[in-house]
């Protein structure tokens, strides 16, 4: 198997999303190519009901069943993120690294976990193995998620890889998230009339000023968890950034609305619930302003995951790169969670994701070794458990 081909076929297929147009492509190409490595291949189609634009969604699903044997699923997703300014779709390989969208994010990951059934396919693997290639991970896909579980059952007690991570440690859990969309409302006069209006970007000003206070008491707290080493952090850390402020139509006119939106991270002792609460109480010390929060999203935190099957992961990574560990990613995803949570399995991840990527940035790329190494890892692991 070629996988250097491979992943440069999938890369030039364009599925960013919006609008995620070519996901039918992309699955018709690995489709016989899964026949070949998995002895159970199904397409599942999403309803509309359970997509982000109400329109439906193909899936794919592959399985090695042994009902005997402890229950893995790997996870990937075949979306990437909109690019612009660069032959996105066009891969280039040079000096042992291939360049184009989803090559790390994660286009990368699904070609070595490919390579890794190929290495092992004449053997039995001591896992009773499905893959999850799914869609619309880059714009929200916790519903498809929770369609797919019946498909994928049993879930409780499972194992699920997640292959959309990192490279060279096993990431055992990730932050929290809250996205908060605030409207402040005013009142639009002449802007030499002012005392006789009320200026919106100025209350928003006062509700950014209060947001940045909790900020620095967010700002003391650390976690227990150890932070991947290529994020410069010693211990994963929360965040509170305000990341949009929109207001005012022109120079003379006091504006009548703005609009704010904060990115709250939660590290894995927070509580979701206490964290919003948190938020609102500092908005509710400006009683003079008058503001409405207007859209919410919500990712609860997970606890790190200690397991000896991660212990061994863990080993095998060191075996093959001479480095390894266990650590928190300083990122957020909507897998964690359910898979927590609601399937109440055992998530962790490894990928082929690093810092200098660029993944959702200009000419990302993947290490070529990187993909071979991963692929190797995967294959002992398959084969190694104990």
């Amino acid at each position: 198997m070629d996988g250097v081909k491979i992943l440069s076929d999938l890369i030039s297929i364009d599925t960013s999303v919006p609008p995620g147009a070519n996901y039918d492509k992309l699955i018709a190409y690995l489709k016989p190519i899964l026949q070949e490595l998995l002895p159970e291949v199904e397409e599942i189609l999403i309803p509309p009901e359970y997509t982000y634009d109400h329109h439906p969604r193909k899936n794919i699903l592959a399985h090695h069943h042994d009902p005997t044997k402890p229950r893995l699923i790997f996870y990937s997703h075949i979306d990437t993120v909109p690019a612009q300014g660069w032959e996105y779709t066009r891969p280039i390989i040079e000096d042992g690294k291939i360049y184009g969208r989803g090559a790390a994010d994660m286009k990368g990951s699904l070609v070595a976990f490919l390579l890794a059934l190929e290495k092992i396919k004449d053997r039995e693997p001591k896992f009773d193995i499905s893959l999850m290639v799914t869609t619309d991970e880059e714009i929200g896909q916790a519903d498809q998620l929770r369609y797919l579980k019946s498909f994928l059952e049993p879930v409780k007690g499972a194992y699920i890889f997640d292959l959309d991570s990192s490279f060279g440690y096993v990431s055992i859990t990730g932050l929290g998230a809250i996205h908060m969309s605030i409207t402040v409302k005013g009142k639009s006069v002449h802007s030499a009339m002012s005392h006789m209006g009320k200026n919106a970007v100025e209350g928003a000003c006062q509700l950014a000023n209060s947001l940045l206070e909790l900020k620095k008491e967010v700002l003391k707290r650390k976690s227990c968890t150890p932070a991947a080493p290529d994020s410069g952090l010693e211990k994963m850390e929360p965040r509170l950034n305000i990341n949009l402020i929109q207001g005012g139509l022109k120079v003379n006119i006091v504006p009548d609305e703005c609009h704010l939106a904060i990115d709250r991270r939660l590290i894995p002792e927070e509580d979701i619930t206490s964290a919003e609460d948190e938020i609102k109480k500092a908005l509710d010390g400006l009683p003079d302003v008058e503001w409405e929060i207007t859209n919410i999203f919500r990712i609860p935190p997970v606890p790190p995951l200690e397991d000896p099957l991660v212990d061994q992961l863990a080993d095998i990574i060191y075996q093959v790169t001479g480095k390894t560990g266990k650590y928190g990613e300083m990122g957020s995803g909507d897998l964690g969670p359910i898979a927590n949570f609601e399937w109440q399995a055992k998530h962790f991840g490894l990928g082929v994701i690093r810092p200098e990527c660029s993944i959702h940035g200009r000419n990302e790329f993947v290490y070529i070794k990187d993909i071979e190494d991963l692929a190797t890892i995967i294959a002992r692991f398959l084969l190694e458990w104990a």
